[in-house]
This record gives C-alpha cells, sequence and structure tokens, in this order.
C-alpha cells in the first residue's frame, strides 16, 4: 500500500469518524438517555456517553490533520498547476476548521450540562421546567449544534469526494488546460 493511498484512507476515514459519531449522538445518544426515567438520568447519561466519545473524535481530528501533510507532498504540482484545486482546497481546510471549533464549543457547552445535570431536564438537549438560565442556555445551544455540527462533517467527506472526482485523468488534464488560458 502506497504512503497516499494510507494517508488519504486516514484522512477520510477520520472525517467519516467525525460525520458518523455526531450524527449517532444526536440521533442515538441523545435521543435514548431522552427516554430515561429519571430526569437527572438524562443529561447525566448523555454527558457520559459524549464524554467517552471524545477521547476517539479528539484521535480522528488529529488523524485526519497528521494525514493532510503526505497528501499535500504528493499532490504538490496538482496544487500549483490545475484550476480550482487550490480554491478547493482552502475552502474544505476552512470548512473543517470551523467545524472543529463548534465541534469543541459543543463539548464545553455539554461539560456544561453534564455539571449541572442534577437539575434534571425534559432530554439532552432539551431543558426541564426547573432549570436554571444556565443549563436551559447551554442545552438549547446544543440543540442546535448538533445538527450543525455533522453538516459541518458531512461537508468535508463530499469536499473530500469532489477532491478525489478532481483527480481524475480527464479533469486533471482539463483544470491543467484552463489553468495555461489564466
Amino acid at each position: 500500500m502506497s504512503g497516499n493511498l494510507l494517508a488519504r484512507s486516514v484522512h477520510d476515514l477520520s472525517a467519516a469518524a467525525w460525520f458518523g459519531g455526531s450524527l449517532m449522538g444526536a440521533i442515538g445518544l441523545n435521543g435514548a438517555t431522552a427516554k430515561a426515567k429519571d430526569p437527572t438520568e438524562r443529561t447525566r447519561l448523555s454527558s457520559l456517553g459524549w464524554k467517552k466519545w471524545a477521547p476517539v473524535q479528539a484521535a480522528a481530528f488529529g488523524a485526519h490533520l497528521a494525514s493532510l501533510g503526505p497528501i499535500l507532498v504528493e499532490n504538490k504540482g496538482r496544487y500549483a498547476g490545475q484550476e480550482g484545486v487550490m480554491k478547493w482546497t482552502w475552502i474544505k481546510a476552512g470548512v473543517t476548521v470551523a467545524g472543529a471549533a463548534v465541534t469543541l464549543y459543543s463539548g464545553l457547552l455539554g461539560r456544561k450540562v453534564g455539571m449541572l445535570a442534577e437539575e434534571g431536564a425534559e432530554g439532552a438537549t432539551e431543558p426541564g421546567s426547573n432549570a436554571s438560565p444556565e443549563l436551559a442556555q447551554a442545552q438549547k445551544q446544543l440543540q442546535r449544534l448538533q445538527w450543525i455540527i455533522p453538516a459541518f462533517a458531512g461537508t468535508v467527506v463530499v469536499l473530500g469526494a469532489l477532491h478525489g472526482e478532481m483527480q481524475r485523468p480527464k479533469n486533471v488534464k482539463l483544470g491543467l488546460l484552463e489553468r495555461s488560458f489564466h
């Protein structure tokens, strides 16, 4: 297996882990913990589940970034010579950084919700009637972010597929030709 194939596989799999993990957490984990009979268990269990996922997510982000080096080295000629490749690389980098920041912020909000779990809740991201303003605000933000994060991650996966399509021989030739006329 070539180094580039390994790097690209790690790059794609780590983005897929981010997408799949965030979507499963929003639907599966948060949905399941909302069914707990004890209102204090709803946020506590959800927070514990996300806390267990956090190191895996961090490792996926680390692997995603580490795999970028070999990919950039292997494709440096394409970045310089093929029309559109550099533009889409910067767009993908921006989406990745923004999504990582949102994911980190979500983790901080989740930690706050976990610390306030004894207040109880309707669900992992739905405040109870007796929730403090601090808990209610954190849960309302998490309610939106649990869907925004998979959108960022899914966009990174799609942009990775776009990069793959740009490497098809006919697209490389077209991109080099377009570049020569600019």
